[in-house]
């Protein structure tokens, strides 16, 4: 089982940016994701990245405006949230899976998860 600790969410204006972080204990693991839940609204896939090469997948929300990476060796993942709407905001969650999690066609389904971080708040103000 993977420990994963979500944090770097706050409060910003339109137009505004923040950097998540994940850490992860006692490592990254496969495929890792990134998703997000507002309140009333069911949780929603932002992006992947694969455990080796780091290709990226992006939600067409945010396609453009983020940046998913890791580093494997500090057992962290990013997520670069700029160009900041009202509409991202929500509780964003980091998620582990297995290796094959990045290839398949369910990488935007929670269920190819089995680890998750606790969330982090992302606020964006008008």
């Amino acid at each position: 089982q993977i420990q994963l600790v979500d944090a770097g969410g706050g409060s910003v204006q339109t137009g505004g940016s923040l950097m998540l972080s994940c850490v992860a204990s006692p490592n990254l693991g496969g495929c890792v994701a990134w998703f997000r839940q507002a309140p009333g609204k069911e949780r929603e896939w932002v992006a992947s990245i694969r455990p080796r090469d780091g290709t990226t997948f992006y939600s067409d929300s945010v396609k453009g405006r983020s940046a998913i990476s890791r580093d494997n060796a500090r057992r962290t993942a990013l997520l670069r949230l700029s160009s900041l709407k009202p509409e991202d905001t929500a509780m964003y969650y980091c998620a582990a899976g297995s290796l094959l999690a990045c290839w398949s066609g369910s990488m935007h389904k929670a269920s190819a998860y089995e680890d998750w971080g606790q969330g982090t708040q992302v606020t964006v103000s008008s």
